[in-house]
C-alpha cells in the first residue's frame, strides 16, 4: 500500500534553493514521487511512496525548526499516483497574485472540521449568523463533489477568484463565510483577500476538505474530492476513486 501525503506551511524562507538542495536528495533516495513547491513564503507538497520513505522525508523536513509544526494529511492508494518527482522554485506556493492575501503578514482565522460539521447541522454558526460555504476550487474540481449548497464560482484558475467573487461581496456581508479547498492553502489566501475587502466574518476550513474527511468524514459533503493526480478523486473515507470496486 502506497502512503500519500499533502501538506503546506507558510513561513519565511530566505533561501528556497538551499532548502530544495537539502530535501530533494532525500526524496530521491527514498524513491518518492510527486511535487514539492518552494517559495519565499513557504512549502507546498504532494508526495507518495513507502511508509518508511515518507517518514524519512518528514523527519528531515521537521528537523528544520521552521517546519517542525507542519500539518500533514495522509491517505493510501494501491499504486503510486505520480509518474515522477518534481521540485520547483516558485514566486508563490499557490499562485494568487494579490498583495492583500499574504499569509506572512498574518494568518487567516480558521474553523475546525468538527465545529463546521456542527454549524452545517445547525444551518448557522454558534452566534446565529447564517452560514455560507465558499468553494475556492475550479469548476472541474467542483463537478466531482462539494459541500451541499456551497457557493461555487465558474473559474478555471485560482487567480480568477477575486474577479468572479467581487460582485457577490455585498450579499455575503451578513454571513459567516467559510472558505474551503482541497487541503487548505487556497482557502487561506481567499479568506485573507475577503477580509481585506470588507467582509466582517470570514474563516477558512482548517485542513481543507481532506482534513475534514480525516476528522469528520462525509457529513454535509456530496461526492468526491478531486485531486490532481492519477487517483482522480478521494471519497470521504479517503479511498481513491480509481481503487473503488465497480458496481456488480
Amino acid at each position: 500500500m502506497i502512503v500519500n501525503i499533502a501538506a503546506y506551511h507558510f513561513v519565511p524562507v530566505d533561501a528556497p534553493q538551499a532548502l530544495l538542495d537539502l530535501l530533494k536528495p532525500c526524496a530521491e533516495a527514498q524513491q518518492l514521487r510527486g511535487t514539492v513547491l518552494l517559495a519565499h513564503e513557504g512549502i507546498n507538497l504532494f508526495l507518495a511512496g513507502s511508509a518508511a520513505g515518507i517518514d524519512a522525508f518528514l523527519a528531515l523536513l521537521r528537523s528544520d525548526a521552521r517546519f517542525a509544526a507542519i500539518a500533514v494529511k495522509f491517505s493510501h492508494s494501491q499504486a503510486l499516483p505520480f509518474a515522477r518527482l518534481k521540485f520547483k522554485l516558485k514566486s508563490e506556493i499557490i499562485s494568487f497574485r494579490r498583495e492583500q492575501a499574504d499569509p506572512l503578514r498574518g494568518r487567516a482565522a480558521s474553523v475546525a472540521p468538527a465545529d463546521l460539521a456542527r454549524w452545517i447541522g445547525q444551518g448557522r454558526d454558534d452566534s446565529g449568523r447564517r452560514l455560507v460555504l465558499l468553494d475556492t476550487r475550479n469548476r472541474e474540481e467542483v463537478q466531482l463533489g462539494s459541500f451541499a449548497g456551497a457557493l461555487s464560482l465558474p473559474i478555471d484558475r485560482f487567480t480568477e477568484l477575486p474577479a468572479a467573487l467581487a460582485p457577490r461581496l455585498e450579499e455575503l456581508a451578513d454571513a459567516t463565510v467559510v472558505s474551503f479547498c482541497t487541503g487548505g492553502i487556497r482557502c487561506e489566501k481567499a479568506a485573507l483577500w475577503l477580509s481585506a475587502n470588507g467582509l466582517p466574518e470570514v474563516l477558512q476550513l482548517d485542513g481543507g476538505i481532506l482534513g475534514y474527511f480525516e476528522q469528520v468524514g462525509g457529513w454535509g459533503y456530496e461526492g468526491h474530492c478531486f485531486v490532481f493526480d492519477e487517483r482522480v478523486a478521494l471519497a470521504p473515507d479517503l479511498k481513491p476513486l480509481v481503487d473503488e470496486a465497480p458496481a456488480a
